[in-house]
């Protein structure tokens, strides 16, 4: 019982919810009006009815009277003729109209009396139908205010987030072209130092220098080898390394130094071992 009682609450809840949802303000207000003057209608239709009926009383009434009239004179030309007892029923048929005259002046005040409140509430009503009236287009007239700037608010509210959100946008983009910059600064300034390789300058700048030294340190030796030669007193002159062993062996010579006198040519241009 109690799951049943909470479904219908939540029910209702959502139904509520919904009417509330589809709910037009101006719609109600003007159905609220429409209902107003339908009932300001009914009691006008109706207190035309009642002034019918009451003309209707008076026309009987000047009916009976006239009949009235014409009895009472009836009854003194009887008279006149000596006819007394044509005389008394004349009489006495007025008299019958005179109570029937009676009944209709009741009924004739009950309806004014009628008709008099209707009029009242006719003229009430129709200064509350005005007032609402007034007041319906006054509120149908705000509420389509505030629905507008309602509507220019989400707007704004919209142009706001995307504003942020292009500013935002921006400052990410200002942010990765900085971060760039700097990175190509700073490729810049290692190649200039040597740190990085340059493509186009065929190996790093610590290869270049090794092979500055060991070329260098080749001639140094080779130098060397030629003044210890000419130290000996050698009567052919030094000896130049050969020109196989010179070409071959420039990486060990670079690494310990040439050996003096392996295989070299004369200064005057023979082969070593072979007269001049």
């Amino acid at each position: 019982m109690s799951v049943m009682k909470r479904l219908s609450g939540i029910v209702q809840a959502k139904a509520n919810k919904a009417l509330d949802k589809a709910e037009n303000p101006a719609d109600m207000l003007d159905l609220s009006y429409e209902k107003q003057v339908e009932n300001l209608t009914k009691v006008r239709r109706a207190l035309a009815d009642v002034a019918t009926a009451k003309k209707r009383l008076e026309l009987q009434a000047a009916e009976l009277q006239s009949q009235a009239q014409k009895l009472q004179d009836q009854a003194k030309q009887a008279l006149s003729q000596g006819n007394e007892d044509l005389a008394r029923e004349a009489l006495s048929r007025r008299a019958g109209l005179a109570d029937q005259l009676q009944n209709l002046g009741t009924q004739h005040q009950q309806v004014e009396a009628q008709q008099q409140q209707l009029e009242v509430t006719s003229q009430r009503l129709q200064t509350q139908v005005e007032a609402f009236r007034t007041k319906k287009e006054t509120l149908k007239a705000s509420y389509t205010a505030s629905k507008a700037e309602a509507g220019i608010g989400e707007a704004v509210s919209g142009i706001s987030e995307s504003m942020a959100s292009a500013g935002m946008t921006l400052d990410r983009a200002q942010d990765k072209i900085a971060q760039m910059q700097a990175r190509a600064g700073a490729i810049d300034e290692l190649l200039d130092s040597g740190a990085l390789p340059d493509a186009l300058g065929g190996g790093d700048d610590i290869q270049r220098e090794l092979d500055s030294t060991s070329q260098q340190s080749q001639v140094d030796s080779e130098l060397a080898a030629l003044k210890s030669e000419i130290g000996s007193g050698s009567g052919t002159g030094g000896e130049l390394p050969a020109a196989g062993a010179s070409g071959a062996g420039q990486a060990s010579d670079a690494a310990g130094g040439a050996a003096p006198g392996a295989g070299g040519l004369d200064i005057g241009g023979s082969a070593t071992g072979a007269p001049a």
